[in-house]
């Protein structure tokens, strides 16, 4: 008995490495036009494919500078779908590529195509950014140095405004016809203290109606927190608020702007959203590589889980067209330094991602944390 736990332990041990490797040094595709259709800049996992790795989806850099270099090359698929990843010229094991939508080919009575509203993540998570616009993008001494929120929007990829009437129209497709479980409805920020829950309570009111999907809402922390029940009553089911980095001096570097709204002001709103949506249903972002130390990001996902907050610790990949896109991400066992741990206090705090009701953290393909959560229960 002992003999297999060790085993299961052994391979559960490689599959954590070889997903963190592959999410911080990216993939060369033989075909690029494999499974769905990728973006380069903009919003969310940008420059990213979907991939499925030994039963396991996630988000992986192809379009990437580090992409371009790295040692892992998924071949060309065979009639059944499948590819095979290599790693130097060495056989690895199978993958697959989640396939493109069918709402992809729809479009509205305007004529918008529907991919030009949300997109597919991973396998069944409806994303859009609900606002193209930022009053921070553009301004050199207030812009988020990682954030491409822009540029699909300066490529035609997308629309400035999704409409709440468009946004349920799409998320009833997508629901129809491929099986999507939850949205994310994020935004970028605007000129008002509301800081975007306006727009996600409007538009996520139209696609509860219309769906009944569980539904994540993504903005920073308005200024009234009387926004929260807003929010809920509207249909959202969790909150992110990201944060990006822990330590003051790394937000002041590379996110100047929003650096403006403390770390101290982020817990009070954190504190006050977990009231409100429950305790494992408000996330946030922590970007790994942008400057926090392994024991500074262990230092944030203590105090965070203790307000009730889920940690989503997600390797940095650098966004072609951003100050960054040169920048190194994080080596597969820096991130395994961050996510061991950090999956063993979610795990005892029962705040695991397959409780999450809707959002990044269920979704979960942009980060192998979810990997290391119930470890115990996986090895035996």
């Amino acid at each position: 008995m002992r003999e297999t736990i060790d085993f299961q332990t052994a391979l559960l041990t490689r599959k954590q490495r070889l997903l963190s490797d592959l999410q911080t040094r990216g993939l060369r595709l033989v075909d690029p036009k494999v499974g769905a259709a990728s973006r380069i800049g903009g919003a969310g996992p940008t420059d990213h494919k979907a991939i499925t790795v030994l039963g396991t989806t996630i988000m992986v850099p192809v379009h990437t500078h580090g992409a371009t270099h790295s040692p892992y090359v998924a071949m060309s698929p065979d009639s059944r779908g499948i590819s095979l990843l290599q790693e130097n010229e060495e056989h690895v094991c199978e993958i697959s590529f989640p396939p493109q939508p069918k709402f992809y080919a729809l479009s509205t009575q305007e004529g918008i195509p529907y991919w030009k509203i949300a997109q597919l993540h991973s396998r069944d998570t409806l994303a859009t950014t609900v606002l193209q616009t930022c009053i921070r993008y553009g301004n050199s001494e207030t812009k988020c140095q990682f954030c491409a929120i822009g540029e699909s929007l300066k490529a035609g990829r997308t629309i400035a405004k999704k409409t709440p009437k468009q946004l349920a129209e799409v998320a009833e497709a997508a629901q129809r016809l491929d099986g999507v479980r939850n949205v994310v409805l994020t935004t970028g920020t605007p000129a008002s203290d509301d800081r975007g829950a306006a727009v996600l309570a409007d538009s996520a009111a139209a696609i509860k109606a219309e769906t009944g999907l569980p539904i994540q809402g993504q903005c920073e922390p308005p200024a009234n927190f009387g926004w929260f029940r807003r929010l809920r009553a509207a249909g959202v089911d969790a909150l992110g608020m990201h944060l990006e980095a822990w330590d003051e001096e790394v937000r002041r570097r590379i996110m100047p702007g929003k650096a403006e709204v403390s770390v101290s002001f982020y817990l009070e709103a954190f504190t006050a959203a977990v009231t409100e949506f429950g305790r494992g249903q408000v996330s946030t972002y922590l970007l790994a590589g942008l400057g926090d130390t392994v024991e500074s990001l262990l230092e944030a996902a203590r105090v965070l889980i203790e307000i009730g907050v889920y940690p989503f610790v997600v390797p940095f990949v650098p966004v072609s067209g951003t100050p960054l896109a040169d920048h190194h991400p994080p080596s597969a066992d820096f991130m395994r330094a961050v996510l061991q741990p950090i999956g063993d206090w979610l795990t005892e705090a029962g705040m695991t991602s397959d409780r999450v009701k809707a959002g990044c953290t269920k979704c979960a393909a942009c980060s192998t944390l979810s990997t290391f959560e119930k470890q115990g229960t996986q090895a035996t």
